[in-house]
């Protein structure tokens, strides 16, 4: 037994997960007896500054998406991969650079190399609860009534849940989506793992990864215990870049409508949920609308089109559709200057690029082979209303960008007049409140991504823009160029009633 236990210290990956014999523990007389080293490591104070160990290396982009025998150095912060046996990196940056101290990012264990045994000591707990942060229901159901500030191992205070993302190098765009989700909804369900945790995929499905990776991001970023006031998003986004096949990148710069929109239906599919199964996403974001009329082509004769317009096929049909947001279309930015010659930047109410879901005003889409002539209006609000305000034009040589300034109130915008007869009847209340807005500036393919949120605990608003986190007066939030907005309906306890 002895020879089997020392061969297996010996080998180059001794940390095979459930294959696993523990190397802190020696076999005598067929019992497991703990390495007295455990609990009297001498190298515990050599970790003398937590501010390395908010796990938000850019070293990352070299580790793989598995947390398997990858482990962290407590001293400097690095990250290794397989294993910590005699032949691995861990073990060798310990010899060369007396590092001692390391953690598996899978297991949360603790290890001193290269004596290779198990650390035991409850002063390390805040390093693991770090990694992996846990919440009672209590906890979660009082998050958005309490404004405390809480302070990091750093120094600095912050309020969990409005807190900075780092910027690896180019994945704004996908931040301001994130930090939005933070404080609606779907964070409750995500903070609690149970709550997916049972949720079976098909063999060899990744997708799974994606709710695993946000479930995660939104603990950390709800976390009251943190060593610094800033997260890194790196695992979620390496997820990303895996799921969507590499469309969003973390060094190339996206579209945040582009990624909302994959974003929300990814996770919705991953959950379980179809177009007939609901799921938290489409509880909360989900509402219907309705349309529609197909016109003849404009190529065809006159007497053609004539003739197609009696025709059923080309009668006005009151088709419905559900939505996860709704796309508002600016009107056409002027091309010429004013008298200082400074491009004029025009100004539209909200409630004029609203006007698209009156029921009353037409528009005329083109697909490749049918046109249609479409006239929307609104049959279901949902608790959580998403607007994205249409800024891109793109063709085959560029992509051009409209400056339009949209003026909106910040509280008691009443949808009622866009609902049809039947929906405004059974929507008790239709008056929303905005609670995220996402800002673009500068040029189309060059510019940056920032968010307006509002905290519910505290009812002030904050701007973020990856690391950096301030306060700003709700008169400044109307003023940006803004791109994605979330609506909040005015309700009683709207979040306890949107559980799995």
């Amino acid at each position: 037994i002895m020879m089997v236990s020392l061969k297996r210290e010996r080998e180059d990956d001794v940390d095979d997960d459930e294959n696993e014999e523990t190397v802190s523990a020696k076999i005598r007389r067929g019992r497991v007896v703990e390495d007295k080293r455990s609990r009297h490591c001498p190298y515990l104070d050599t970790i003398n500054s937590r501010s390395v160990l908010d796990f938000d290396f850019e070293k990352l982009c070299s580790i793989s998406l598995s947390h398997i025998n990858v482990y962290a150095c407590l001293i400097c912060g690095k990250y290794f991969q397989v294993g910590r046996g005699l032949k691995s990196h861990a073990y060798t940056h310990s010899v060369q650079f007396t590092h001692h101290v390391f953690l598996n990012l899978h297991t949360l264990k603790f290890y001193c190399l290269p004596d290779n045994y198990e650390i035991i000591d409850s002063s390390l707990e805040d390093i693991t609860y770090v990694l992996k942060p846990t919440f009672t229901k209590q906890h979660i159901g009082g998050l958005d009534k309490q404004g405390k500030l809480y302070r990091a191992y750093d120094g600095t205070t912050y309020l969990p849940g409005i807190v900075g993302l780092n910027n690896i190098k180019a994945n704004d765009y996908a931040n301001v989506v994130l930090q939005a989700f933070c404080n609606v909804p779907p964070r409750n369900f995500f903070l609690e793992e149970e709550n997916y945790k049972g949720i079976r995929r098909p063999p060899g499905d990744i997708m799974f990864l994606l709710v695993q990776r946000f479930g995660e991001l939104m603990r950390k970023l709800w976390n009251p215990r943190n060593f610094k006031a800033h997260v890194s998003p790196h695992e979620m986004l390496q997820a990303v870049v895996l799921c969507s096949k590499k469309n969003f990148q973390i060094t190339k710069q996206g579209d945040a409508v582009d990624f909302m929109t994959w974003f929300l239906n990814a996770l919705h599919g991953a959950l379980g949920g179809t177009k007939k199964t609901p799921s938290i996403l489409t509880k909360v974001f989900q509402g219907s609308m309705r349309f529609t009329k197909k016109l003849p082509h404009p190529d065809l004769l006159p007497e053609e089109k004539e003739a197609l317009l009696v025709t059923e096929e080309y009668q006005e049909q009151m088709s419905e559709s559900t939505f996860l947001f709704l796309t508002l279309d600016l009107p056409t930015a002027p091309l010429y200057k004013d008298e200082k010659e400074q491009l004029i930047i025009p100004q539209v109410p909200l409630f004029n690029i609203l006007a698209k879901f009156n029921g009353n005003t037409e528009k005329e889409y083109k697909t490749y082979k049918e046109n249609f002539l479409k006239r929307f209006q609104l049959t279901k609000l949902p608790p959580y209303l998403v607007f994205c305000i249409k800024r891109f034009t793109k063709n085959n040589f560029f992509v051009e960008k409209n400056p339009t300034i949209v003026n909106f109130p910040i509280t008691n915008v009443d949808l009622r007049e866009y609902l049809t007869e039947e929906a405004q009847v059974t929507e008790k209340n239709t008056t929303y409140d905005l609670v995220a807005n996402i800002v673009h500036d500068g040029k189309p393919t060059e510019g940056a991504y920032r968010i307006h949120v509002l905290h519910h605990g505290t009812g002030k608003w904050y701007e973020m823009q990856d690391l950096q986190v301030i306060d700003i007066l709700p008169q400044m939030i109307t003023l940006s160029e803004a791109y994605i907005q979330i609506w909040k309906r005015q309700e009683k306890d709207v979040t306890n009633n949107h559980k799995a």
